[in-house]
């Protein structure tokens, strides 16, 4: 399965069974890899949610990438780990996944950080914050020429993250985003299927042109 399209990232929901729900309307819409994210939780209920998360991807056929957090990665056997700049050793987790799963890393605005990502075995690059953020108000913006910049070096995949809505989309699918990584405005949309599915007619537009 291609690295590309809509990534929808969960909210930091306490409440598993509505954050089940809302990602099933995602995975309606057509998302087909899914990084389950919750900074707020602690590690039973990360376990909790990541575990249903992951029966619920398997059903629709979609991938499951845990963020941050190699072990419950590993224990669910999930679809692999995304890792941010202070959150564990992209070698060491490169190792302990095997050839099988995926492991993404964020660069921020950070070409040299890319570079080794790419060395060490990283399946895609993540950069940004692009726009504004409401999860990551003081995220570090990063310009869109770094996306076709990191495809042409690296020739991996690039996610955009950071305040992506429909409106702004095409900036960065024009730019060179293969996925865009996005949290409220899919699942905080009144119609969170037909949110998804905006996105990824959007993005596949781009594949066809």
């Amino acid at each position: 399965m291609a690295l590309k399209g809509l990534y929808a990232v969960t909210p930091d929901f306490a409440d598993t069974g509505e954050l089940v729900r809302r990602t099933r309307l995602a995975l309606l819409g057509g998302v087909r890899l899914l990084q389950y994210r919750n900074k707020t939780a602690d590690a039973a209920l990360r376990r909790k949610q990541a575990a249903a998360l992951l029966r619920l991807s398997r059903e629709h056929g979609a991938r499951l990438v845990v963020n941050d957090d190699l072990s419950l990665a590993l224990a669910l056997d999930a679809d692999g780990v995304h890792l941010g700049g202070d959150d564990g050793d992209l070698a060491a987790a490169r190792a302990a996944l095997g050839p099988g799963k995926l492991l993404g890393a964020s660069c921020y605005d950070d070409m040299e950080r890319a570079r080794n990502a790419k060395r060490i075995g990283a399946d895609y690059l993540a950069f940004g914050s692009f726009f504004a953020s409401p999860t990551k108000p003081r995220a570090v913006r990063a310009p869109l020429a770094l996306l076709a910049e990191a495809r042409r070096e690296t020739g991996l995949p690039v996610a955009a993250i950071g305040g992506i809505t429909l409106q702004n989309a095409p900036q960065l699918i024009a730019a060179g985003a293969d996925l865009l990584a996005v949290i409220t405005d899919l699942f905080e949309a009144p119609d969170i299927q037909a949110r998804a599915a905006s996105y990824t007619q959007l993005l596949s537009e781009r594949v066809m042109s």
